[in-house]
């Protein structure tokens, strides 16, 4: 029986780079806000040349780490759910893309998800709350035949929805997904009268957001994404 062979693989030096920056950032050694170090000071540091601090860096802020601005230095960024799922942002939509099946699970995990957060918004709003969901109504109302700022508005109530349950997870989910879906929104909303069921509809969940009543608000929540789901599909209907 040979001996298994263990190949030692030698590092890149920006690799290198990148992992000693971003054990910096872990550790807390530099916070959120903070300068990054300027490009001499790690060249110095690390004993390397520029290119491989620069590739280091574009790493770093392909990551979602750090910030860099054209003749300043590069900022340590503050990690949230929202930066994450930004980060994720094209491969989703190139996922999506690929197949009718991946939308169609998309599609499947938003209603999932969305029945929960409905449940949470029945147990939580405040007033405010419901105020700035009528409102967010009244805006949709008000852009009946415009495709993109009916859809945005949209997206905005069920975001809200998402944000009512105090979860800044939730309402990064929520936001990626309605993101998502986005791309693939076609115009058969836009015709006469259809516009006028999602109005109907969402007014509906508000109500029963208003009166507390997570099952109802649930079921109302059900049937308005169950009916809004073929509103999505692949541009070229690709399978």
């Amino acid at each position: 029986m040979s001996p298994v062979t263990e190949r030692i693989v030698r590092k890149k030096l920006s690799d290198e780079v990148f992992s000693r920056l971003r054990s910096l950032i872990e550790t807390g050694e530099l916070k959120a806000g903070d300068d990054m170090p300027s490009e001499r000071e790690l060249m110095e540091r690390f004993g390397v040349g520029r290119p491989a601090i620069r590739e280091a860096m574009q790493a770093l802020a392909g990551k979602g780490l750090v910030e860099i601005s054209h003749g300043e230095r590069a900022k340590v960024l503050q990690v949230t759910a929202e930066s994450i799922f930004r980060q994720v942002d094209l491969p989703a939509k190139l996922m999506l893309s690929g197949s009718s099946a991946s939308l169609e699970y998309l599609k499947s995990a938003r209603i999932f998800f969305e029945r929960g957060m409905v449940r949470e918004a029945a147990a939580r709003a405040t007033s405010d709350d419901i105020e700035e969901l009528r409102d967010l109504l009244d805006k949709q109302g008000r852009n009946i035949g415009d495709s993109e700022l009916f859809i945005n508005a949209d997206m905005a109530f069920h975001q809200k929805i998402a944000q009512i349950s105090g979860n800044p997870i939730f309402a990064a989910v929520s936001g990626a997904m309605l993101g998502w879906l986005k791309s693939y929104h076609t115009e058969m909303l836009i015709w006469t009268g259809r516009e006028n069921f999602t109005l109907a509809e969402h007014e509906e969940i508000i109500r029963a957001i208003e009166k507390g009543d997570a099952d109802l608000a649930e079921r109302a929540m059900i049937k308005h994404l169950e009916r809004s789901r073929a509103l999505y599909a692949l541009k070229n209907n690709k399978s």
